[in-house]
């Protein structure tokens, strides 16, 4: 099973991740993390599509993507879920990873790249600060048998 977990940062996406993880026993890939795979993006980018489609119906992968252009990485069959949460929160959470300051022009980048993924096509949609991921994972388990 291939699942997609797409996101804006600070969402709970690798939180969420986590949670399945543990229920699927899933590989987790992160962002760019498939860049390793190969000396060249390219050469990178169809080795990872190539095990995703594998994996489609064979071994558990989790994707976490915070930027729309990966998207186009998740094959046919991929589950897609999207991690949402307010404006507020995501600023909050990302003034904590920066130590308590969020600078003017990167609160003003979050606002300007909020919502960024409304417009795709998702199985779930999972709420970043008040979703049940165990009744999530519950379903994905089902969706797998």
């Amino acid at each position: 099973m291939v699942i997609g977990i797409i996101g804006e940062n600070c969402s709970g996406k690798s939180t969420l991740a986590e949670a399945i993880q543990k229920d699927i026993h899933a590989e987790i890939v992160t962002g760019k993390d498939y860049l390793r795979m190969a000396k060249s993006e390219s050469e990178a980018a169809a080795l990872f599509r190539k095990k995703l489609a594998d994996a489609v119906s064979g071994t558990n992968i989790i994707y976490v993507i915070s930027e729309p252009e990966q998207i186009k990485l998740l094959p046919d069959g991929a589950v897609r879920i999207l991690v949402y949460a307010d404006i507020e929160t995501i600023k909050e959470r990302f003034k904590a990873r920066m130590h308590g300051n969020l600078p003017a022009p990167v609160a003003q980048m979050l606002e300007r790249k909020h919502g960024i993924f409304d417009g795709e096509v998702y199985d779930y949609r999972f709420d970043g600060v008040n979703g049940d991921a165990a009744a999530l994972c519950i379903e994905l388990a089902c969706k797998k048998l």
